[in-house]
């Protein structure tokens, strides 16, 4: 049988094995030029730059695109996109295109509502006010739709609104115009039962939309913001925003 060979270490007169020499490191060549300090330090920054600066543009690429496609899907969205045929305290017809351009902060409620609707139109008016204060805004206009055109006819709304901004445009219509104002916003509306006097209470959603120059819904507010917060919110939404692109073929 063969055994395997191993090498045998050399060993010195005295019998102990002899210490291999360490491996030896190759050096620069004479003649190699080595960059300073300085200049090292500088590539590197430069280096680094352009990644950070290729890191940023792809970031902000990506953002572009994002937000592109959410227009896009605004666009298509049919919350807040249908149009609707209502008349303002004056009996002028109007529709969603009179107010394409301006921004637009929309309340759904009606005039013999005990207190919820008057809280939410104050605190309307109120943001509308705080917005106001800066001229370097655009213009913003408030809205209120009726949602009892049974009660609430051009006159009462008109008697109504004088107690909140008086910017506020009131907008009533036939019911059946109404409820297709109410259902572009999908908002709920549920007339009550009536009571002896043949009064009765609305029930619906408790919402301030807010629609951008093009007509789009960008945001909407519940009861448990402040005016401040809403007014903070548009700001924010008229800072960021960036006109709808035509669509094609317009």
């Amino acid at each position: 049988m063969l055994r395997s060979l191993r090498p045998i270490p050399r060993l010195c007169p005295c019998r102990c094995p002899v210490p291999r020499p360490a491996p030896r490191r190759l050096a620069a060549a004479p003649g190699a030029p080595r960059l300073p300090l300085r200049r090292r330090l500088a590539v590197a920054g430069a280096v680094a730059g352009a990644a950070a600066a290729g890191w940023l543009y792809l970031r902000h690429e990506k953002e572009r695109r994002r937000r592109a496609l959410r227009l896009e899907q605004l666009r298509r969205l049919a919350l807040g996109q249908g149009d609707f045929q209502l008349r303002d305290t004056g009996g002028a017809a109007r529709s969603k295109a009179d107010f394409l351009g301006r921004w637009v902060l929309l309340y759904f409620g009606f005039t013999h509502c005990p207190d919820v609707c008057p809280e939410e139109l104050q605190k309307l008016s109120r943001a509308v006010e705080l917005l106001e204060r800066d001229p370097a805004l655009p213009p913003l206009q408030p809205l209120f739709v009726t949602v009892d055109p049974e009660r609430d006819d051009a006159a009462a709304l008109a008697r109504y609104l004088r107690d909140f901004h008086p910017r506020l445009v009131g907008l009533t219509g036939t019911a059946e115009q109404v409820r297709a104002a109410a259902a572009a916003f999908r908002v709920y509306v549920s007339a009550g039962p009536r009571d002896a006097d043949g009064d009765y209470v609305v029930d619906h959603s408790v919402l301030t939309f807010l629609v951008d120059p093009d007509g789009i819904l960008r945001d909407c507010y519940g009861r448990s913001r402040t005016a401040e917060e809403v007014a903070r919110s548009v700001r924010a939404h008229m800072d960021a925003y960036e006109p709808l692109p035509a669509a094609p073929g317009e």
